[in-house]
């Protein structure tokens, strides 16, 4: 194969992942729509979601002509989600973190400039301002990430060179005020968000942190705004232990593994 064989097939290949990030936003997509939020020729965009729906990547809604997601993709998340180690050790203390704290229980991480729930695990009361689908959102407007950019400069610099989408009056703005709200998290060592991303939805979380302080991840519960009056402090606590929990599983796990190489 030559140098511009794969040259071509590399740009086909980032060209069909862009399309597939195009379903965020969007339930269905015509090629038409396709090619033009490629930039692409239609030709072009009728060969990517061709070769995507032959993979069964994606699947076209015979009652639009249009394209949607497969399930395939579910099936690739759902195995992906199952095999991710951080996830799988948290499992038992998310768990017993919902039952004593009565709120929705989140696993986050950084993925670029936004907080990627690996887990949620719902309570009535907290799910009902959550998409159930819904799994990534802006690392300034949930205390997740805003707990994982305070230990992780990395994320700090992705969500400031992003920006500051508002969801709410309440909502970070500008870089000045997101730094002095990581810093005073650094400071107490949880964040919190009351009606940041959603009116009536507070949450509070702590970091996971490794063993050189940085960010892995962050824990989380939400839930209603008027419910946290009077038992914050209790919530705090309940993340934290259960942040610092987790931190000690993981740094134990990497240790065996590092035991383990020759």
């Amino acid at each position: 194969m030559s140098d511009h064989e794969i040259e071509g097939g590399l740009k086909s290949l980032a060209s069909a992942m862009e399309l597939l990030d195009c379903f965020v936003t969007d339930e269905e997509l015509g090629v038409s729509e396709a090619a033009r939020r490629l930039g692409v020729a239609k030709s072009t965009a009728h060969r990517i979601l061709t070769t995507l729906s032959a993979g069964k990547l994606v699947e076209q809604n015979p009652a639009t002509g249009k394209y949607r997601l497969g399930l395939h993709l579910f099936e690739l998340g759902h195995l992906a989600l199952q095999r991710t180690e951080l996830r799988r050790r948290s499992v038992t203390l998310l768990e017993e973190l919902r039952e004593l704290s009565g709120w929705t229980v989140h696993l986050s991480i950084a993925q670029g400039p936004d907080t990627l729930y690996l887990e949620r695990l719902p309570t009535l009361r907290g799910m009902q301002a959550f998409d159930e689908y819904r799994r990534r959102w802006p690392l300034h407007a949930t205390s997740s990430g805003k707990a994982i950019c305070a230990f992780d400069p990395v994320a700090a610099s992705a969500r400031i060179t992003a920006g500051f989408p508002v969801y709410t009056d309440k909502t970070i703005r500008d870089e000045k005020q997101f730094l002095a709200e990581l810093a005073q998290v650094r400071k107490q060592r949880y964040a919190a968000s009351h009606e940041e991303l959603m009116h009536r939805l507070a949450s509070v979380a702590a970091p996971v942190l490794a063993p050189d302080g940085h960010a892995i991840a962050a824990i989380s519960v939400a839930g209603p705004t008027q419910e946290l009056q009077g038992r914050e402090d209790r919530q705090i606590r309940l993340v934290q232990a259960a942040a610092a929990r987790l931190s000690k599983i993981m740094a134990q796990a990497s240790s065996r593994d590092d035991s383990r190489k020759p």
